[in-house]
């Protein structure tokens, strides 16, 4: 599956794309993706190896003009309820993350990307929901949900820790939470 815009590729991960994942994995910029950083080139090789069979919901984010992979955006179907785990309850809310290389912020190419897969899954993967978190920090996230047509649906105060203080303890986020609906969709 490709998804294309005006400047964009939003296409499964090649093996070919781990330098280019290595450059903003390197150092992830918010405490959220700590866990997905990468120590060298060749974790970077090992997880575009792993990321090769993702073809529907995990996309990398690429400049048509170069072929440059400049980000990364995934959501997973997942139940209305957490407590819903029957068989025929739908899997039609999904939780988007988002991340783009920081030499690339700015040029509205998040948004793009973003735009692009909110449509996709409201119209080919049946999105009835879709929410997001980011971090109270994190004001350019914000902006992106805003500018998606999301609405800031509350803040979870200490909602999750992803790193730790100098000290060993826990630091936790206080998190924004948006989302819109399908028929909010415009």
């Amino acid at each position: 599956m490709v998804i294309e815009t005006e400047r964009l590729l939003l296409r499964p991960f090649l093996e070919g794309d781990a330098a280019d994942v290595f450059e903003y994995l390197k150092e992830p910029m918010v405490n959220c993706f700590a866990c997905m950083k990468l120590g060298s080139l060749e974790e970077a090789r090992a997880e575009m190896k792993n990321r090769i069979g993702e073809t529907e919901y995990y996309f990398a984010i690429v400049l048509k003009e170069t072929g440059k992979v400049i980000g990364e955006i995934d959501a997973y179907p997942e139940h209305a309820e957490p407590h819903d785990q029957e068989e025929d309850s739908p899997l039609d809310t999904f939780s988007p993350c988002w991340m783009l290389n920081k030499t690339y912020h700015g040029e509205g190419y998040a948004y793009e990307a973003a735009h692009a897969f909110f449509d996709y899954l409201f119209r080919e993967k049946g999105a009835r929901r879709i929410y997001a978190y980011t971090e109270d920090y994190n004001i350019s996230s914000q902006r992106l949900c805003e500018k998606l047509g999301m609405r800031r649906e509350g803040l979870f105060m200490e909602f999750v820790s992803f790193v730790n203080n100098p000290d060993g303890t826990p630091r936790y986020e206080n998190t924004y939470q948006y989302a819109i609906l399908k028929k909010e969709w415009h």
